[in-house]
């Protein structure tokens, strides 16, 4: 199998005919694995939560720092750098926070100069490419209106890839959608929001609480239905392809992306388009207490894996990506 290079995947993403070309796939038909220089298949791209004591961008270089890191890691491929909740009055509030946490907010200015720094930091420190998709959570506890939301970050993403080098960067958004943190009406107004306002890639490194593991049941969390999950995941637009979070051991995870990619093979819809998975491995290590769903990142990629190729019609057509989130500062109190 020919591997293409994740910049050239990345171009192809946010190409517009990009749905009719992957209808027929449950996975980008251009993708190929993460790899090191030296071409390792099972190498893991970083992710990263990305958390501030201040909003004073030019006083945080934690960016540049991080994307130093992660370039001099040399490894290619898409990963994630989320920046928490979107709140009402244009604030972020850190990842893995609630609407009464007294952790610092940060302004789409600090988000735009560390998503910034962080290129500048990947690109000066090592030769790799990466598609980085910068995200933000579904939590609806922040007050901010889905639709004014998706549209303020699909304007936020947009900026940051016109202000970033042409070369071995591509600029995507991301959406950590779980159905425990929103009714689904306020993710699919995000989400149609955000793919209304660009055409970019958007990851959707999302879980499937509550959805069924097994048979044709469509009921989930929250009031969620599969085609709901479908729709934020793959269904709302071409440009629109899963990271799903594949963190528990026991692989319930993994079955439930399958059952759901072929919900949309048995409604017409296509299978999902499937990247890769997420882990959590890093995270666990530095915030303990993970239990089952420290899955390593190569288990969480080979149980998805495993999980979509037991249907024809879901099997992926290219290898899948494994990504791992951590920390990139210590987690704010919640």
């Amino acid at each position: 199998m020919i591997m293409v290079r994740w910049d050239v995947w990345g171009s192809r993403l946010l190409a517009i005919g990009l749905a009719a070309a992957t209808a027929c796939s449950s996975s980008p038909t251009a993708a190929g694995p993460a790899q090191s220089p030296g071409g390792t298949e099972s190498a893991v791209t970083p992710s990263h939560y990305m958390v501030s004591n201040t909003d004073s961008a030019e006083q945080d270089d934690r960016g540049y720092r991080i994307g130093c890191a992660d370039g001099k890691a040399g490894v290619s491929g898409p990963r994630a750098l989320f920046f928490g909740t979107q709140e009402s009055g244009g604030k972020i509030r850190p990842p893995g926070t609630t609407a009464s946490s007294p952790a610092a907010r940060v302004s789409e200015q600090w988000v735009e100069r560390a998503a910034a720094d962080w290129v500048r930091g990947f690109t000066e420190c090592g030769q790799a490419t990466a598609i980085v998709a910068l995200g933000v959570n579904n939590k609806s506890d922040g007050g901010a209106d889905p639709a004014q939301a998706g549209a303020a970050w699909a304007r936020l993403v947009e900026r940051v890839a016109g202000a970033v080098p042409a070369g071995r960067v591509t600029v995507a958004g991301a959406l950590d959608g779980e159905p425990s943190w929103s009714k689904p009406a306020w993710a699919r107004g995000w989400v149609d929001a955000f793919v209304a306002g660009s055409r970019r890639g958007l990851y959707a490194v999302n879980s499937a609480d509550g959805c069924p593991s097994e048979g044709t049941g469509e009921t989930c969390g929250n009031g969620w239905t599969v085609g709901d999950v479908y729709h934020v995941s793959t269904g709302a637009a071409g440009t629109v392809v899963a990271l799903p979070q594949i963190y528990r051991t026991d692989g319930i995870q993994a079955r439930q992306w399958a059952t759901i990619s072929r919900w949309g093979v048995r409604t017409g819809a296509g299978p999902l388009r499937v990247a890769g998975a997420l882990s959590q491995a890093t995270a666990c290590r530095q915030k303990p207490g993970c239990g089952r769903t420290g899955n390593s990142p190569a288990d969480s990629r080979d149980q998805l894996d495993k999980a979509l190729a037991a249907d024809p019609a879901t099997r992926p057509a290219e290898p899948l990506v494994a990504s791992d989130i951590g920390w990139a500062s210590a987690p704010p109190s919640p």
